[in-house]
């Protein structure tokens, strides 16, 4: 399809440029606004998010200082994200007037106000700018505007008109690679320190609602300034999974579209780089390391920079200057490709590191060459219409000059950024060769350390074939050694079983005898595990006695001892009241009526008939020998009573049933011949003895002998 312009030349046929588009890579929903404002700009935007937010795994310690707010001194929301997840864990929450609130940016001053925390009500701090930058953000989502390597770029509502940057701004953002307003760390503590005064806060709590991770200068400058912080934890990052129909649109563009990436956070770029390194082939993610970014912070763009993105538009904090760096680069795109390039010019189709709205970061191409003019026949009566013909070919000409001017200096401009390319290859060429002999050098150390460690594998496969020699000459003997480690086994059982009565270990001698002799297909192994299968039977038949509460009885009868009354010993019922009497004996006799002489010969005459009462005793005893006991021997047959006691004590402990017997029919007959039998104590020690007694039977213990002798068989016969 061709045109004809006004003189009457042929122009060349035009084709539509594609659309230039923009991957928006913040958290899923918070993109909304931006795209709206790029589509109303023709800019096409792809939704490509890099991070998403998450719920904290533990929010405990959040809801605990949120619900101590008033012990703290300052409350600092590292982003928007923090603000909306914190006042989520707790509905219902009414913020202390007297507690400040310290924010990154305008969009967080936003979310503060739509949560009804706004001045002249509550304090807010916040760098300068930020205050009047949130009216425009209040209206919709708040948008992500902390440069924090865990915070997003911010979001503009739909609402809310987005102007470009101004030029002066733009140059002055060119400049320093930041823009003037910034909303960061840094930004935050100078405003802190203006409007609080780092000094009040030293010695008080200061908290932290952040993110996982995250910087830690802020805090780490809070602590040097004397405060107390305390950070937690009020959502997750996490790296999302892109779909498949998503990293095909990626490809697309990654093969020639005109597009460029959206990178708001640091934390955005590593997982880009990430993703790129597990999901696109190595052309592919050169190509992109090749395509123009817009970062809007200089640590973002630092980072992109260490990943390998060679192409960097510092745009400024601001969906504004975001936008004005979009439109931008669109429009060089735009410009680029609607001219088109002579046979002998080639183009550059990278960006160049600016955030300029009036520079072209593609290189224009020259115009094409005009046909040959071929001036009509003269014709006299059309003379003054030639002459009209001829002007337009003399301006056209003048134009074309005036072209060929600005397409020769923008050329001269381009050959000075290629040679500082050039020189910059160099460098980095240089420094590859330098990391190319260091890695020479590393790989013949490497053969080195590989030939010493091929020599320690040689002699540990000559170790590891002596080890099999030895295992195979012990392999022919294993019946043997499996016996002897039987018998070992059961030896010690029968030891520890004869020694301390333990059962439970002499059964598990046995078993583990049993497992062992399992593995031998030996016929003779087969008597010994049925010797071993019956004294397994007999000990679990064997009863089991409670050695513990009958040595306790046993202590307690000992301690008692000291205390029986013996036979021969008669209990004092004789008490002297007679002086006593004396005292009361007015009282007594006035309460009688009787007089005091009368009342004291009473008292006197009844003493006496209870002292001469207590002169002579009748009692049976139907042992004799009690009686002639003096004290010192009574001390004597307490002590051979506890003797006895002890020692059926020891033959309790040690199973040995012939001794416990003997002992305690001993000691329960001296407790019948010479002491009290009508006395409770005696009555009760006595009992606790024939208690002993009792149990006695069943102290004796099984033996193993049957495993033993079968053992012994089995190694005779062998």
């Amino acid at each position: 399809m061709t045109s004809v312009d006004p003189s009457g030349l042929q122009a060349t046929e035009r084709k539509e440029p594609p659309r230039f588009t923009a991957v928006l890579t913040r958290p899923p929903g918070q993109s909304a606004e931006l795209a709206a404002a790029l589509e109303r700009e023709g800019i096409a935007a792809f939704d490509f998010p890099l991070i998403e937010i998450a719920g904290a795994e533990d929010a405990a310690a959040l809801r605990a200082a949120l619900a101590a707010l008033d012990r703290y001194a300052l409350v600092v929301f590292v982003s928007p994200n923090a603000i909306e997840r914190a006042l989520d864990a707790v509905p219902g929450l009414a913020w202390p007037a007297a507690v400040p609130v310290a924010v990154v940016g305008p969009g967080s001053v936003a979310a503060l106000a739509r949560r009804g925390i706004a001045p002249p009500a509550y304090q807010v701090v916040a760098p300068d700018g930020a205050q009047a930058a949130a009216p425009a953000a209040a209206d919709g989502r708040a948008p992500m505007d902390e440069h924090r390597p865990d915070a997003t770029a911010p979001v503009t509502p739909a609402s809310t008109a987005i102007a470009p940057p101004s030029p002066t701004r733009a140059a002055s953002e060119d400049s320093n690679g930041d823009a003037a307003a910034r909303f960061d760390s840094e930004a935050l503590l100078a405003a802190l320190e203006e409007r609080l005064g780092l000094a009040s806060l030293s010695g008080r709590p200061v908290l932290i609602v952040r993110g996982d991770g995250g910087r830690e200068w802020l805090a780490d400058r809070l602590r040097e300034a004397g405060a107390q912080v305390e950070a937690v934890c009020a959502y997750r990052r996490v790296v999302p999974a892109p779909t498949a129909a998503a990293w095909a649109r990626v490809r697309s563009l990654l093969q020639g579209a005109p597009h460029a990436w959206l990178l708001t956070s640091s934390e955005a770029v590593r997982n880009l780089d990430a993703l790129a390194r597990a999901q696109l082939s190595e052309d592919e993610r050169l190509a992109l390391l090749r395509a123009p970014v817009v970062a809007p912070h200089p640590r973002i763009a630092e980072t992109a920079r260490a990943i390998g993105f060679d192409t960097i538009t510092a745009s400024g904090s601001g969906d504004a200057r975001i936008l004005g760096a979009l439109r931008a680069l669109s429009a060089s795109s735009r410009a680029f490709l609607e001219q088109p390039a002579p046979a002998s010019f080639s183009t550059h189709p990278r960006m160049t590191d600016t955030n300029q709205e009036s520079a072209s970061s593609f290189p224009p191409a020259p115009p094409p060459p005009f046909p040959p003019l071929t001036p009509p026949a003269y014709d006299v009566p059309r003379r003054r219409r030639g002459g009209l013909v001829w002007i337009v070919v003399v301006l056209l000409a003048v134009a074309t000059g005036v072209a060929a001017f600005a397409f020769n200096r923008k050329l001269d401009r381009l050959d000075a950024r290629l040679a500082a390319r050039q020189q910059a290859l160099d460098a980095q060429t240089a420094e590859l060769r330098v990391k190319t002999e260091q890695a020479v050098s590393t790989a013949h150390q490497t053969d080195a350390e590989l030939t010493r460690l091929q020599g320690k594998l040689a002699d540990a496969q000559t170790a590891q074939q002596a080890l099999q020699q030895q295992y195979q000459d012990l392999a022919r003997n294993r019946d043997d050694w499996t016996l002897a480690e039987v018998e070992q086994m059961l030896s010690s059982a029968s030891e520890q079983l004869q020694l301390t009565g333990n059962t439970q270990l002499a059964l598990f001698a046995l078993q583990s005898a049993d497992t062992r002799l399992a593995a031998s297909a030996s016929p003779q192994a087969a008597v010994v595990r049925r010797a071993i299968a019956q004294d397994i039977d007999k000990l679990k038949a064997a009863p089991s006695t409670d050695l513990t509460g009958l040595a306790i009885k046993l202590d307690d009868a000992i301690e008692q001892v000291d205390t029986l009354p013996l036979l021969g010993e008669a209990a004092n019922a004789h008490a002297g009241s007679a002086p006593g009497a004396s005292a009361p004996a007015a009282a007594s006799a006035a309460a009688t009526g009787e007089s005091r002489l009368a009342h004291w010969w009473h008292a006197v005459s009844k003493a006496a008939a209870s002292e001469f009462k207590s002169l002579v005793q009748v009692r049976r005893l139907d042992n004799a020998d009690a009686m002639l006991n003096t004290p010192e021997q009574g001390e004597f047959i307490r002590e051979n009573v506890k003797l006895r006691l002890l020692s059926a004590r020891l033959g309790l402990l040690s199973r040995n049933s012939a001794t416990l017997k003997s002992d305690l029919r001993a000691a329960d007959a001296a407790l019948a011949r010479y002491f009290d039998g009508a006395s409770k104590r005696t009555q009760t020690v006595r009992a606790q003895v024939k208690d002993v007694m009792q149990g006695a039977a069943t102290v004796e213990v099984p033996n193993i002998n049957a495993s033993l002798q079968a053992v012994h068989n089995y190694k005779s016969r062998g």
